[in-house]
Order: structure tokens, then sequence, then C-alpha cells
């Protein structure tokens, strides 16, 4: 018999829609992938070279349980950079990806007993880690079409065993960007009733409505020694697969990693340790920038795409690489006969009719969402976005 914890775990919906993918497309069947939680892309050419020469020059031994230290320290100065204040190696840790940072942060923090407030919808890790880690998850839903939350909800939500609040800007699913008053606000409250935040940025360079990504602890400095900021090279550099991440944090928290990855991973995957060091000693962010060229080009070309739908409001996609459509309009209108009811049902027949994958929003705890990439390559986005909006524009009739 398994222990009762592997039950408290959901699994991975974004998973399980691209095996659905696959299996179709072994089947014979072309299928277009709009559910991957990636950009299709080609990584930088200095993050190959970066691999190849330390596999050439025999790198093959552990490093530090939290990463080398010539990484750790690029890592914190280029995050001294980005956010204007200063961090050391002593507030880094690299990680085997964002989930093992927030992993590290969540059996750090938590006890038994604690609540920890998650904004729904919401990556299915934070509430399984915090679930893991013996905690209980209090959800505040942040609602269409914005689905930037109200902070007096995340007020209303805080009781006596309250102890973290997690946050994701750019959010994943619904491309939200909050705006640095809801982040003062949050930090405000973080404050008042003593509270940690964890912040996973992991989309920190895809943000489109015209602004730039702003930390929490930019927003509100004041929070700076309560709060984790999560992040990964993962996407800004198309290596998922790769599995390189880190988090800043107050020393206190770098110092339980330590001891959490001695016992469990030790050190993250050495050759990507040294392929992104090399990255971010030579590269000039011209990668990057082309990135969100791309993905700006790509969300101007699908938001056109998109706003034929008849019953379903074009989405904002302000940050990340998702359109998340609301179908709740879209479910108002069909007839009581027809047999599409929820949004299950629409990412099934989107990809047995129209060779599109989704992720239906119940992955995220939304009964009416739906997420779309924009990461594909840009010559199969549009004919399967075409086919999305030709199919929920179809249900009607059904």
């Amino acid at each position: 018999m398994l222990a009762q914890r592997i039950a408290l775990l959901s699994g991975s919906g974004t998973a399980a829609a691209r095996e659905a993918a696959k299996a179709a497309a072994a089947k014979g069947r072309r299928i277009i992938d709009l559910a991957a939680g990636e950009v299709i892309t080609a990584p930088p050419v200095s993050v190959r070279e970066g691999a190849i020469t330390a596999i050439n020059a025999g790198v093959n031994r552990y490093t530090e349980s939290i990463g080398l230290p010539s990484l750790r320290k690029a890592v914190a100065k280029k995050l001294s950079t980005e956010t204007g204040f200063a961090w050391d190696t002593d507030n880094i840790v690299i990680t085997a990806g964002a989930k093992q940072g927030l992993l590290d942060a969540t059996l750090a923090l938590l006890n038994p007993g604690d609540e920890v407030i998650i904004v729904r919808p919401c990556w299915p890790t934070f509430p399984s880690q915090v679930l893991l880690a013996g905690a209980k998850p209090v959800f505040v839903d942040a609602k269409p079409p914005s689905y930037v939350p109200e902070v007096r909800g995340i007020r209303n939500a805080v009781t006596p065993k309250t102890t973290t609040i997690i946050i994701n800007s750019p959010n994943n699913p619904t491309g939200a960007v909050y705006d640095r008053t809801t982040l003062q606000a949050i930090g405000d409250l973080a404050i008042n009733y003593d509270l940690w935040i964890l912040s996973d940025e992991c989309y920190s360079g895809f943000v489109f409505n015209g602004d730039r990504h702003h930390s929490i602890i930019v927003a509100h400095p004041g929070i700076r020694s309560r709060t984790i900021l999560v992040n990964a090279f993962s996407k800004e550099l198309a290596i998922t697969g790769w599995r390189l991440g880190y988090f800043a944090a107050p020393p206190e928290i770098v110092a339980a990693a330590k001891k959490l990855h001695s016992i469990t991973t030790s050190n993250a995957n050495v050759i990507a340790q040294h392929a992104i060091l090399h990255h971010l000693e030579v590269g000039d962010g011209s990668y990057e920038r082309e990135m969100h060229q791309r993905l700006a080009a790509a969300r101007k070309a699908g938001l056109k795409i998109l706003s034929k739908l008849e019953d379903v409001a074009p989405p904002r996609a302000e940050g990340s690489f998702f359109f998340y459509l609301d179908l709740t309009p879209l479910f108002a209108g069909l007839p009581r006969t027809s047999s599409t009811r929820t949004v299950d049902d629409v990412a099934r027949i989107l990809l047995e009719e129209a060779g599109v994958a989704s992720v239906a929003g119940t992955t995220f705890g939304d009964e009416t969402g739906l997420r779309l990439s924009f990461g594909a390559p840009p010559e199969e986005l549009e004919p399967a976005l075409e086919k999305v909006v030709a199919t929920l524009n179809g249900l009607k009739s059904r």
C-alpha cells in the first residue's frame, strides 16, 4: 500500500494533455501542440557551447549541493541588475528547475496544519507541494477578464494559521501581470500579518502590456526579508528539459535548502550549470530579446485570430506565453441538448476533431478556462488557432 501523501498529489494536467496529443499523433493524426508550457525553439549557441566545453573538459563531479559558487555569483549579479538590489552568493540556490526551488521553500517554511494562500487559477504544483508538506492550500479566485486578484479577497482569507502567500506573476495559466499597486498591497498584508511571500517569477522575461516585469520586492522593498523569489532558465532560454532553476532568499532559507539537497538530489546537473554560467558570462541579451520579439509577434497574430470568436472574449495575454480563454459565455449560449458541458469536453473536441492540443482549466482549479500556448512554432500556431476559432464557434450548431 502506498503512503497517504501520494494520494494528495494531483499529477500534471499539462503532461496528461500532451500525452493525449502524442497518443493521437501515434495513430497517424496530425496534431498541433498548444498544450506545452515551453517555447519550441533551439537554445542559445552560448548555452550549447558551455555544455560541450564542460563535457570535453571532463566535468563530471559533484558541485556544492546548492550549486557552483561561480554560477551563484553570476545569478546574484543578474538579479542585482534586474531588481536594483544587491544580492550575494549566500542568497542564491541553484535548483533542478523551479519546481525544486518551490519544494525547498515549502518544506523549509511549512509545518503540518499551516495555511497557505494561493491565487487561483494556479499552476497545480503549488497546492500539491503545500499538501505534501502537510499544510493546507486556501484558494482565492482571480476573476476574468484581468485575472488579477483582489487584495481584499486575499486579506479575507488570512487566518491565525496562515503563514505564506504564493503569487505568480506573470501568471501561468492566465497570462495576468500584477500591477505595482496590487503587489504593494500584498506586501503590506505580509508585513501586517507576519507572512512569507513565495513569488514564482518564471515568466518574468515575457511581459507584453508595454510595461516591464515588477518583482514584488521592487514594488515593496520592505518585504525582502520575508520573500523567496523563484525563477528558472527553462523558459527564457528554451531549455525546459535541462532542469536548471534558482531562487533568491534570506540566508536561513538557503541553509535549509542546503540540508534538503544534501539528502535528496545533491546538486543540479553539473553540465547544465556550466552551460548557463558560460551563457551568463558571454551572452549579450540578444537571444532573450529575439525570443521576446518572436513571442510578441505570435501574441499579436494570435489575438487577431481569436478576436473572431463569437461567444468568447479574446484574452488579454499580458504576460507569459499563454492565451487563456474564459468559456463561461460560450457554455451559457449552448443549447440544453448539447453534450458539451465542461472545459474537459471542449479540450477533448479540439484534440479529436480539430487536431489541436490544449489544457482544460480544471488542471488549474478553474471550471471554465482553456489554456493555449503561443510558444508553438509560428508556422503551426496560426492555423491551429484558426481551427480553435472554427471549432468553438461551431459548438452552438452541434
